[in-house]
């Protein structure tokens, strides 16, 4: 049987034990990840292009009014969060795990913008 550990002890021991630094960044921008936001076309390209382009287990495509109609009907907030949290067979922000809220709508706002 393995011994009890406390909610503090857990935390401790999974702790990360290192942080990655560029030569030359600030600490500020070493702490927010990046020194800007990243464009809605930049997060598609690198993290949504894969499920999205071609429908992957039914994600809505680029710019298709049917796939997204339903999607949007449910309102901006619904879709915003399950982008974040995951739904069906998307995982949690696309897997862009360093995406903030911000760059998750701009990403959403980038495949919707020409319906």
């Amino acid at each position: 049987m393995l011994p009890q550990q406390s909610t503090e002890e857990i935390k401790d021991r999974i702790a990360p034990v290192a942080k990655v630094r560029v030569a030359g960044a600030s600490e500020t921008a070493a702490n927010t990840g990046a020194a800007g936001a990243r464009s809605g076309d930049a997060i598609y390209n690198r993290y949504c292009l894969a499920c999205h382009a071609a429908g992957v287990l039914g994600a809505p495509k680029l710019n298709d009014a049917a796939d997204w109609e339903p999607r949007l009907a449910q309102g901006m907030d619904v879709v915003l969060k399950h982008a974040i949290d995951g739904f069906n067979a998307m995982p949690p922000r696309g897997t862009c795990m360093d995406c903030s809220d911000e760059e998750m709508q701009a990403a959403i706002d980038y495949m919707i913008s020409d319906l």
